[in-house]
């Protein structure tokens, strides 16, 4: 599983824009490429020039045709092509910083949203002709091949964002951007909710968290009384016992599916926690 931010930021074949808090990449998809997993430690835009994918998240997959675009919250996905025709993107990598700056910038946007309301992971955008112009001027500073200011680009970007949130169809996403300044705790707890299940390092977290990893640690350690490799664990076990009570899953399939890439420390661990192997606890309870 890539970090796709890493991956487009430093890899040099790749038409782009980087900033201090914002990254463009042109990407053309390999046709043979059906479907993969990816993580991003930025929120990305995603604008589609041609061809057609998936973006799956564990409540609902979003389907992109050519002229639609996504918010995609920082986080781990599993995109899938379609193999029809070539998949050609423009990707808006930006931080919370940038969102943030821009909100405080511009103070008609701040807004009495319930923060600690529960976000959607990917937002679709919904665009105008407007929207799809200023994608197309980035897209020709891009192609110039020369070194653009990064002043200049900066302004493109946040023009994008006020296209998209002077729309009041994308009032949800204008609500997730104040979300942003909330307290650390939920920040916190809302990355690693929506995340535990993949198999990303502490490392990792703390990268889509936005810190160093000591810094991550520490106010983690300061939220919730335990370490995030605990709590980690902690939260696995018990999704796992959730699905081993309310599904047919094997135990192998339910130790992948709560975040256990190897079966035999899933078991391991649950049995130290629920004092059973997962088939005998299974059977127990189900037979109450």
């Amino acid at each position: 599983m890539i970090n796709a931010y890493e991956y487009f930021k430093n890899h040099p074949k790749f038409n782009k824009l980087v900033g201090n808090d914002f990254l463009f990449v042109e990407y053309k998809c390999p046709i043979n490429i059906e479907e993969y997993q990816l993580w991003i430690e930025n929120h990305l835009i995603t604008y589609v020039i041609s061809g057609k994918k998936d973006w799956i998240t564990s409540k609902k997959t979003h389907t992109l045709s050519a002229g639609d675009a996504l918010f995609v919250r920082k986080g781990v996905y599993t995109t899938r092509q379609y193999l029809e025709s070539e998949y050609c993107v423009m990707l808006f990598f930006i931080n919370d910083n940038f969102i943030q700056e821009f909100i405080s910038e511009n103070s008609i946007f701040k807004n009495n949203f319930n923060h600690k309301k529960e976000h959607n992971q990917i937002f679709e955008i919904t665009t105008n002709d407007v929207f799809k112009t200023l994608i197309v001027s980035i897209f020709q500073y891009l192609k110039q091949g020369e070194e653009i200011p990064k002043e200049l680009v900066e302004i493109k970007f946040k023009e994008l964002l006020f296209n998209i949130v002077l729309n009041s169809s994308n009032k949800k996403l204008l609500s997730f951007f104040n979300s942003i300044n909330q307290n650390a705790k939920t920040n916190i707890e809302n990355i690693m909710t929506e995340n535990f299940q993949y198999d990303l390092k502490i490392a990792d977290f703390a990268k889509i968290y936005g810190k160093s990893l000591s810094s991550f640690k520490r106010e983690f350690t300061e939220c919730f009384n335990t370490t995030p490799g605990k709590w980690l664990i902690n939260k696995r076990l018990n999704h796992s016992k959730m699905l081993l009570l309310s599904t047919n899953l094997t135990v192998s399939e339910i130790g992948y599916e709560s975040g256990f890439k190897n079966n035999s420390h899933f078991i391991k661990s649950f049995k130290l926690k629920f004092k059973l192997p997962p088939n005998q606890f299974k059977s127990i309870h189900l037979s109450k």
